[in-house]
């Protein structure tokens, strides 16, 4: 193997394994040599857009973990394979018989959110899904593709230039922010500076200019501060580092835009750090205290990252001080432990501990914003607005009244607060108190409030908080409370209607009662039974309308039906003519590790690709496989029979399954126009549709080919967005 592999590329295992000695605590270089040949076989005569070999690349990306992200040498194997499933022959099962299972579980995560995020909106839920579900599996899957995009970013030149913007604005825009979130603030600033060279190449390189020009003038005028902190401080006893710190160009670029500012207009371009080589934290706030001594501080820039830290953990004393001709000094001061977790967030644990767990608790904090997405949505869609949430805010610090401290986006409101301390308080919330005063409900709290929700048993969630609440959790609760409240009220309404029809007798038409509820607003029998269970309209009063009008022609609304109702016919043809369309299910599955067994899908659960599944064998000797959760299989004394088997999913399953979705709304026209348009856009094969409509409510079933679980998932997300549409969700025998 030695002999095929030229001295250059001999050279580049050296320097990996040289990287591995020096960096990380324990190694084994026998994996570590084992992926990089299989590496070098994978991409051997594939080439990168610049045209040198592809196999640089993955070795790159070794090396930027090791340099930026020292984490153990497991991830250093997966870094150096995590194209080699999507790109090569090679598969998770080879991996593993080569490398083992935590190799392979990594690079398997690594190629399942590989294009996850095509644009800057992350288009693709369930690849967003899934990107989270990796990230919470393990979390060195998002260390290694944070490098990899740092390797594509530094040599990103070589692409066709609406390429180079796409993959610039994914990375300011999601990389970034995800960087900082796991506390990367080196990686993150980098991301930062490289999008903007590629977004705004003549602002990148004006400002490069600027920040050149002044270079000189800024270390002296630093050195000028510097030395005498330094001097004074270690006379004091302290062991310290002193450096001058620029602000990045990005955080430059930004101000300039977002405030409207010239470059000779901004005036913190310059910046001290401090880092103290102690575990004692008070000895940070004595070196502030000599500092404000000589220079003096702006009060309302003070922050106080120890004591609170974000919530990427990050820890540092923030100030201003006033130095020589009046300009302004970001000043940072930290410990060197404090400044190492800055750099490196939670890739410098690695450097703490002999072993990292995936469930290690300091881990787990990382992780904590992903597991409450995972928990709070119930779609793929609420976790892309959860994300963008979640990554983007400033943070603030609040208090409830017993000294419990919750930390809350900046431009919090107390609506927020409620629902952050639990669902039905946020629901039932009435008033806010704010450091003991009485405040409105779209008052923006600050950080140190103390915050006192006031509830009622009697209030319910209005839509009109949706307008200022900006936590994630709040906009899914209130949405939730008010859409059962509308159901409840449709219900009630109805049961109250078929009251007053004496039994329930159903002697009129929806037509009927729409026609003679117009003059109150109402257009659709949801709208009518809601407004009679809320005590808008009068039951009698329509009633009565109604029976005086039953021998009036119908009006154009009847006819639009009656039209509907032929579109829908087209469309169904259209769907029985594709219904038997052929369906391939050559080695979909394995069945308990043996091949050649005969199978067939039980109709009663309708399973597809990523489905939980399990295998009965029928007395005919059939494998009939069902989704765990079928009620035929849920048995527990079935469940321990012998005629059980397990069952698995072909990773390279390429077949249509029939799969069947239950849909819940309000019968509203053209209902079914909207539902019949968003299928016949989803490229998918229908089998059939089914609506029975009853008193302004509709139950409907659709039976359609899909290609596994997530397209099905992204699906019935689309389904859930028509206006009307209650619930959405598959059906169960």
């Amino acid at each position: 193997m030695l002999a095929q592999i030229d001295k250059k590329h001999y050279e580049k295992l050296h320097e990996i394994l040289r990287l591995c000695r020096s960096n990380l605590k324990h190694s084994d270089e026998s994996l570590i040599q084992r992926a990089f040949f299989m590496c070098y076989r994978a991409h051997d005569g594939e080439k990168r857009a610049s045209g040198e070999p592809y196999f640089y690349h993955p070795v790159e990306v070794a090396t930027i973990l090791l340099e930026e992200l020292p984490l153990d040498d497991v991830s250093v194997a997966a870094a150096l394979l995590h194209d080699v499933i999507e790109d090569s022959g090679y598969t998770y099962e080879d991996l593993v018989a080569e490398l083992g299972v935590e190799v392979a579980d990594i690079v398997e995560g690594l190629t399942k959110i590989s294009g996850i995020m095509i644009n800057r909106e992350i288009t693709q839920a369930e690849g967003f899904r899934k990107m989270l579900l990796s990230m919470v599996k393990d979390i060195r899957v998002i260390l290694i593709k944070f490098c990899d995009r740092l390797h594509n970013m530094r040599t990103l030149e070589s692409l066709p230039e609406h390429r180079r913007l796409k993959i610039a604005l994914e990375t300011r825009d999601i990389y970034a922010p995800l960087a900082h979130r796991f506390g990367l603030g080196k990686m993150k600033v980098e991301f930062e500076n490289l999008a903007l060279k590629y977004i705004d190449p003549e602002m990148y390189e004006f400002l490069q200019q600027k920040i050149k020009l002044s270079r000189a003038e800024r270390i002296n005028y630093l050195n000028k501060m510097i030395s005498p902190i330094k001097d004074d401080l270690e006379k004091q006893g302290f062991r310290i580092e002193v450096e001058g710190r620029a602000k990045h160009l990005f955080s430059i670029y930004n101000k300039m835009r977002n405030k409207n500012k010239t470059f000779e207009d901004i005036h913190d371009l310059y910046g001290i750090r401090v880092i103290v080589d102690t575990e004692r934290v008070a000895e940070c706030f004595a070196v502030y205290g000599f500092i404000t001594q000589k220079y003096p501080p702006i009060p309302q820039h003070f922050k106080d990252y120890i004591s609170i830290p974000k919530h990427n953990g990050y820890q540092s004393l923030h100030s201003a001080i006033i130095g020589p001709k009046g300009y302004v000094v970001e000043l940072q001061i930290r410990t060197t432990r404090m400044h190492e977790f800055a750099e490196l967030g939670v890739a410098a644990h690695w450097r703490y501990k002999e072993k990292i767990s995936k469930d290690d608790a300091s881990i787990d904090s990382f992780l904590r914003w992903a597991r409450e997405l995972i928990k709070d949505a119930d779609s793929a869609a609420s976790f892309m607005e959860g994300f963008k949430l979640n990554l983007y805010h400033d943070e603030i610090y609040v208090f409830t009244p017993k000294g419990d401290m919750k930390t809350m986006p900046a431009s919090a409101t107390p609506i927020d607060f409620a629902y952050a301390i639990h669902s039905e308080i946020g629901n039932g919330c009435i008033g806010a108190k704010v450091n003991g005063k009485i405040v409105r409900l779209n008052a923006q709290l600050k950080s140190g409030d103390r915050v006192e929700i006031i509830t009622s048993k009697n209030q319910k969630p209005k839509s009109d908080w949706l307008k200022f609440v900006v936590t994630h959790r709040a906009r899914l609760k209130i949405r939730s409370a008010i859409n059962e409240e509308r159901r409840l009220q449709i219900e009630k309404g109805r049961s109250m209607w078929e009251k007053l029809l004496s039994g329930g007798k159903k002697l009129f038409s929806d037509n009927d009662i729409i026609r003679q509820a117009k003059k109150y607003g109402i257009r659709t029998p949801a709208d009518f039974f809601s407004a009679l269970a809320s005590q808008q309209i009068s039951g009698e009063e329509i009633f009565e309308r109604v029976s005086n009008a039953r021998k009036e022609p119908p009006e154009a609304g009847a006819k639009a039906s009656s039209s509907e109702a032929k579109q829908v016919e087209d469309y169904l043809q259209q769907a029985r003519q594709d219904q038997d369309a052929p369906v391939s299910k050559k080695d979909d599955v394995v069945i308990a590790g043996m091949t050649n067994i005969a199978y067939a899908y039980a109709k009663c659960c309708q399973p597809v690709p990523g489905d939980d599944v399990i295998g009965f064998v029928t007395a005919e000797g059939l494998v009939k496989i069902h989704r765990k959760n079928c009620l035929n299989v849920s048995n527990e004394n079935l469940l321990k029979s012998e005629r059980i088997v397990s069952v698995a999913w072909n990773r390279k399953v390429e077949t249509d399954f029939l799969a069947g979705i239950k849909i819940v709304g309000e019968d509203r026209i053209g209902i079914t126009n909207q539902i019949t348009a968003v299928i016949s856009k989803f490229d998918t094969n229908i089998r059939s549709i089914s609506l029975h409509a009853r008193d302004g409510m509709f139950v409907g079933t659709l039976m359609v080919y899909v290609r596994n679980i997530e397209k099905l998932g992204t699906l019935m997300e689309k389904l859930k967005k028509v206006q009307g549409i209650f619930t959405v969700e598959r059906l169960i025998s």
